[in-house]
């Protein structure tokens, strides 16, 4: 009896450590693209990166993806601060880190983001199962008036779920 209750605790451990743990997100790209696709990244990281991204510190903000001749993707001006603990040996908080996708996804990538109008954007910055990865996506620009719908969409929507929700309360 000892030894399932044992197994369950682990078992519920390792689905908690499994679980999506988010670092940081991109909210503004949401509002200024299109999202069309979207992958899932590894990070190639130092040691101090990763400690400071365990402290939950990170910006993807200004952050965007870039591809280079030899086929390699870049993430470029994403924020990881220094690590306050660290030495000599901490890292450049803005420097570029490189992106760990599968070759055929690089190529769809670099194809699509050379179309008018595509880019490559990050929107999340998480860990899964201990790994740091990052969700980029394929994205089109929104011109301003797509971007004043998409709020006016959201609005009214929020309003029309407090009505029912008003409705229902019988107020």
């Amino acid at each position: 009896m000892a030894k399932a209750g044992a197994e369950s605790q682990a078992r519920k451990k390792k689905d908690l450590t499994d679980a999506k743990q988010i670092i940081a997100r991109n909210k503004k790209a949401r509002h200024e693209y299109f999202i069309d696709e979207t992958y899932e990244a590894g990070l190639v990281l130092t040691g101090t990166e990763v400690k400071s991204l365990r402290m939950g510190r990170a910006s993807l903000t200004e952050a965007w993806i870039e591809i280079d001749r030899r086929g390699e993707a870049w993430l470029q001006n994403a924020t990881i601060p220094v690590y306050v603990a660290g030495t000599w040996t901490n890292h450049a908080p803005t420097r570029k880190r490189k992106l760990l996708l599968h070759g055929d996804q690089i190529l769809r990538l670099s194809q699509k983001s050379r179309e008018k109008g595509h880019t490559i954007v990050p929107l999340e910055l998480y860990f899964t199962k201990g790994r740091v990865k990052v969700e980029i996506a394929l994205a089109r620009g929104k011109q301003e008036w797509d971007k004043r719908e998409t709020l006016r969409r959201k609005q009214d929507d929020r309003e029309a779920r407090r009505a029912m929700s008003d409705f229902r309360k019988g107020r």
